[in-house]
């Protein structure tokens, strides 16, 4: 049964991140924002209830704090005074610039510590199996080696949090042109959330992909031995 029963909860993990955090706020910004229903400042309020509320759900769920989710939860929150305040677009532009910017920063400054965040993103305790694997590189003196695999996989994360910075700045500056505060501008926000995805999210997916792919290959390359013997199944 828990063969079946965990890839049902990471469907309804994903299912449920693209509802609450993308599907029902665009919906709302975008069909709900005239005054003959919520008008702009409610259904901005709306939409973004869900995030947060899905966000705060699914820490209490984790039974742990999430540096992501809370990073997630900081940047709803901004959006939302952002544009309840009506202050210029450029404070959001700048707010989705600064949010993966800001990991970017993060992944490439802990590199050089004992817990490099890439490790956490990409290669974390369940994916791998990490015991079994510093025991094999300690017995081959293989460390140094693969810290340096580490640092270039590190590279590759930051340059997706880079690249998703520079195309969030691009999006927001290109779709939010309307006076602050209007229906228009609701609407945008719509527009620009449900574009989100795939303009920034999918290449970023494709850098942490091929950074995975990466460390996969120098794993089973330094340690001679199958990548499948350090997977946790």
């Amino acid at each position: 049964m828990s063969a079946v029963q965990e890839p049902t909860q990471k469907n309804q993990g994903f299912f449920g991140n693209l509802a609450f955090n993308i599907v029902i706020p665009v919906v709302l910004m975008s069909y709900a924002s005239s005054e003959d229903y919520l008008g702009p400042a409610w259904s901005i309020v709306a939409a973004l209830s869900f995030p947060i509320g899905y966000g705060l759900w699914d820490l209490k769920e984790s039974g742990k704090v999430n540096g992501f989710s809370i990073l997630g939860i900081i940047s709803v929150l901004l959006t939302g005074g952002f544009s309840l305040l009506k202050l210029p677009a450029e404070y959001i532009a700048i707010k989705e610039a600064a949010i993966p910017g800001i990991i970017g920063i993060a992944v490439l400054v802990t590199q050089y510590s004992n817990k490099p965040l890439v490790k956490m993103l990409i290669l974390n305790d369940q994916i791998i199996n990490w015991p079994h694997l510093n025991q094999v590189l300690d017995a081959k003196g293989k460390q140094p080696e693969f810290k340096k695999k580490v640092a270039v996989s590190s590279y590759i994360v930051a340059s997706s949090f880079f690249l998703s910075s520079a195309l969030n700045y691009i999006l927001a500056k290109m779709i939010l042109v309307s006076e602050p505060g209007t229906t228009a501008y609701t609407e945008e926000l719509g527009r620009m959330t449900a574009l989100s995805y795939p303009v920034i999210v999918i290449p970023s997916m494709i850098l942490l992909i091929a950074a995975l792919w990466y460390l996969f290959a120098q794993i089973k390359k330094i340690t001679g031995e199958e990548l499948d013997n350090f997977i946790n199944q």
